[in-house]
């Protein structure tokens, strides 16, 4: 090795000693601008994030909005007593768990199959084309999507109907509200999730195609070796944010779907919540279903993601 190759690799570990020896002060001072940076950011979560949290104490009062929060009664946890003694908590907890899990199990999937094939298209236009007929769908408002649910499955001149030859009120059949859930959850957001998942294999280097193309790999062959082990960190990232969502069912598709005769499957957490909350006025009790759901999906997202981090070394937190 030579003198300056010697003298090269010997002032690396110097240079990070030094940086690593330097007080938080000096380098805050070094690098003043890049704090100060941080200052606007820090500043925004504070208020509209952390100071919000003092409300939180409104689960263990007998709030009453007159007497503000330290001015009502503390009751302790008699407010999360009260929801877990609730005739339809069972209910409220399995249609919520069941609707997550499948929607979860069904919806996941499809962005990645979308965009290992949108990936494969050599014609750029029409690749152009396929991505803006995907997304579309995501830009449709929830209320919408459910007015056109609605006519859809209309039993009098609805489509479905027509199709099946048939007169069935599908939103009455509490056997079919999972199932109408799901679906259009895919067809609205499905085209949206491809583009993580795009802009990921995007940053795949070509090279590794033109090689696999000259050894005489299949299409299949390339996705199953180039493809997806470059999409597993993502898939495994995204995952781990969907199973931490997993008590958060979303509240307006399900609000504006519910009827009386298809509650036994759509009677979920967030639709209670706005029940106490909002119609009832127990602002103390839906506060409580809120944190016992966000407490919830915190402990899934660290449960999920020190799995992911042991099975393939990948961590979101």
């Amino acid at each position: 090795m030579s003198k300056s190759a010697s003298a090269a690799s010997g002032q690396a570990p110097a240079q990070v000693r030094t940086v690593a020896g330097k007080s938080l002060g000096k380098r805050i001072l070094e690098n003043w601008q890049l704090y100060l940076l941080l200052v606007i950011p820090i500043v925004i979560t504070v208020i509209y994030k952390y100071i919000p949290m003092v409300g939180i104490q409104i689960a263990f009062r007998d709030y009453v909005p007159s007497r503000g929060f330290f001015g009502s009664e503390w009751v302790g946890f008699d407010w999360f007593e009260r929801f877990f003694t609730a005739p339809n908590f069972q209910r409220m907890i399995r249609n919520t768990i069941l609707l997550s899990l499948f929607s979860l199990l069904w919806s996941f999937p499809v962005p990645i199959i979308l965009s290992l094939g949108i990936n494969q298209l050599r014609f750029k236009r029409f690749k152009r084309v396929v991505q803006t007929v995907l997304y579309a769908p995501h830009f449709i408002s929830i209320m919408v999507v459910c007015g056109m649910i609605r006519i859809f499955l209309s039993p009098y001149g609805g489509l479905i109907n027509l199709l099946l030859g048939s007169q069935v009120d599908f939103l009455t059949v509490p056997e079919a509200f999972r199932t109408i859930y799901i679906a259009s959850g895919i067809w609205q957001d499905a085209g949206w999730g491809t583009i993580i998942y795009l802009a990921t294999l995007s940053a795949v280097d070509p090279g590794l195609y033109e090689a696999a193309k000259i050894d005489g790999a299949s299409m299949f062959q390339r996705i199953m070796n180039i493809d997806l082990p470059e999409l597993t960190p993502m898939i495994i990232l995204q995952l781990i944010m969907s199973a931490s969502g997993l008590m958060s069912v979303g509240f307006e598709k399900v609000f504006l779907l519910q009827t009386q005769l298809n509650k036994a499957t759509s009677d979920v957490i967030a639709v209670y919540v706005y029940e106490q909350g909002i119609v009832n006025h127990a602002y103390s009790l839906s506060t409580a279903v809120g944190l016992f759901n966000t407490v919830i999906n915190i402990i899934l997202l660290v449960v999920v993601n020190q799995i992911a981090k042991k099975a393939a070394d990948v961590s979101f937190v």
